[in-house]
């Protein structure tokens, strides 16, 4: 038998939506980061993209990574906010006092509770509350950069890698706009109890006093973290989310000219974000949006649905019209359980991917009879070779 086709069902949506520009942001809107990622986070929906997919150098942006492994070793019960630390001289010299970079101020082998190393991080981009943690944590900061990079693989960031814990320069740390995003959100989504850190106003430790470093928490935007960074010749960045009048958006932008210039982009963006998109359902709850076909089954087809009502945030001028594919892999071989995943429905604005939804068999199909399985064996190969020349011929030279 000849190996499945990967099937695209086509269709055109009767609904409205906005035009997109070049660098991936409603029309008439462009933003002056060299790369950028916005998603409205209840239906993924992507809101601007621009290079979100090129690497560039985290900086500070590194300590959300490192954030995300003390935060599930807490969850997992691993270590406690009570667990305490030692600061080691690398810690000190590295990140601390001496280093002249953004510090807790740890003194010199003292001990340090991780709740307390959390609030360094969260609200200071404190580098030794960075490299005391993952030391504690993992025995040396290789070894914990080594955890970092196999944590942004299990969340799906393909491209990132992680030297160290802090994103103090090194030649092996990269990230893109895209994954920032992606781990923000999970950030948010897997630790609520732990991510109000981030909005803390402010931190003392060892009597000094230091405010958020987070220019938007201040701006009245609804920001509730999370990062900045700074790299030379790459420019500045941010990581952010916002929550307001029941929408919350998660950004990256980085290549930034200056540090005010990064604050007022990551603003202007974000209230664009907030402002000029709309929510607009496109499927009902349990409606059927399509159907996948079945070989050797007691029916040929099986309808597809997703678990919930699908939508998606559009512009709320400059329409255009949506466009959704599903794609799954052709065909689905009987037996067929009632809500298995199958296939996946991308709904696109021009070119441009909105966003990707899961799709689940509505009824089960058993196994058909010899007969049956027989032609149905028969179209799979004619189906399959016509889709095979479709996907697989080569380009012409």
């Amino acid at each position: 038998m000849l190996k499945p086709a990967l099937r695209l069902l086509a269709c055109l949506m009767p609904f409205a939506t906005g035009a997109f520009a070049a660098d991936g942001g409603a029309a008439g809107f462009a933003t002056k980061a060299a790369q950028a990622y916005m998603i409205e986070a209840t239906t993924g929906t992507v809101l601007l993209a621009k290079n979100e997919d090129q690497s560039f150098s985290p900086a500070s942006l590194a300590k959300l990574m490192t954030m995300d492994l003390v935060f599930e070793a807490l969850t997992k019960g691993q270590i406690t906010l009570d667990t305490e630390y030692p600061v080691s001289e690398y810690a000190w010299r590295t990140g601390g006092a001496p280093s002249r970079t953004a510090t807790m101020f740890a003194s010199l082998k003292s001990r340090v509770r991780v709740e307390d190393l959390i609030k360094g991080v969260a609200i200071q981009g404190a580098n030794d509350s960075c490299i005391i943690l993952a030391e504690g944590m993992a025995g040396s900061e290789q070894q914990f950069a080594v955890s970092m990079t196999r944590r942004a693989r299990e969340l799906g960031m393909e491209k990132a890698e992680f030297g160290n814990s802090t994103g103090l320069p090194d030649r092996k740390s990269k990230v893109t706009a895209r994954e920032m995003v992606t781990l923000a959100a999970a950030l948010q989504q897997t630790y609520p109890n732990l991510y109000p850190y981030f909005a803390q106003p402010d931190f003392e430790w060892n009597k000094i006093f230091q405010r958020n470093r987070n220019p938007l928490l201040g701006l009245d935007l609804g920001a509730d973290g999370l990062a900045t960074g700074f790299t030379e010749g790459e420019g500045y960045s941010i990581v952010a989310s916002v929550q307001r009048d029941g929408r919350r958006l998660f950004v990256a932008l980085a290549g930034i000219a200056s540090d005010k210039e990064r604050t007022e982009e990551a603003k202007r963006v974000l209230e664009w974000g907030l402002t000029a998109f709309e929510n607009r359902q496109i499927f009902g709850e349990k409606e059927v949006i399509g159907a996948a076909s079945v070989y050797g089954g007691t029916a040929r087809t099986v309808d597809l649905v997703a678990k919930a009502p699908v939508s998606v945030y559009i512009p709320i001028s400059n329409p255009d019209r949506l466009s959704a594919r599903i794609i799954y892999r052709w065909p689905l071989t009987a037996p067929v359980k009632p809500d298995t995943q199958a296939g996946t429905l991308r709904i696109f604005a021009g070119s441009r991917l909105l966003r990707e939804v899961p799709l689940y068999t509505v009824q089960a199909v058993g196994e058909g009879s010899l007969s049956s399985r027989a032609v149905d064996a028969m179209l799979e190969l004619g189906e399959s070779l016509f889709f095979s020349w479709l996907w697989d011929k080569p380009a012409p030279v």
